[in-house]
């Protein structure tokens, strides 16, 4: 079992800055691809950015030049900083990893953290 832990949500005005977290734990494990997602009230689940283990990254469109994603040395942390923050960005956002357990694929979600930017 893998667990993510997400921290870092939290309210900012429009223009702000913020810096989401995630931290793995866990049996054995190895995990290839991180990622961000969030989902706004009424809307479905979207991608915000996901690395890679060789560092590349993709990005929504919505958040190119402003968002930034990385990983730390160990592979098993991830973080999201978040510049220019505009009020569509508010949204629950959820880390994402897939890797292997013993052997065995997984892939796994944190519990969420809310950010809402105020106009």
């Amino acid at each position: 079992q893998v667990q993510l832990v997400e921290s870092g949500g939290g309210l900012v005005q429009a223009g702000g800055s913020l810096r989401l977290s995630c931290a793995a734990s866990g049996s054995i494990f190895t995990i290839n691809t991180m990622g961000w997602y969030r989902q706004a009230p009424g809307k479905q689940r979207e991608l915000v950015a996901t690395i890679t283990t060789d560092g590349s990254t993709n990005y929504a469109d919505s958040v190119k030049g402003r968002f930034t994603i990385s990983r730390d040395a160990g592979q098993s942390a991830v973080y999201l900083q978040m510049n220019t923050l505009a009020p569509e960005d508010t949204a629950v956002y959820y880390c994402n990893a897939d890797g292997t357990s013993d052997g065995y694929p997984f892939n796994y979600w944190g519990q969420g953290t809310q950010v809402t930017v105020s106009s």
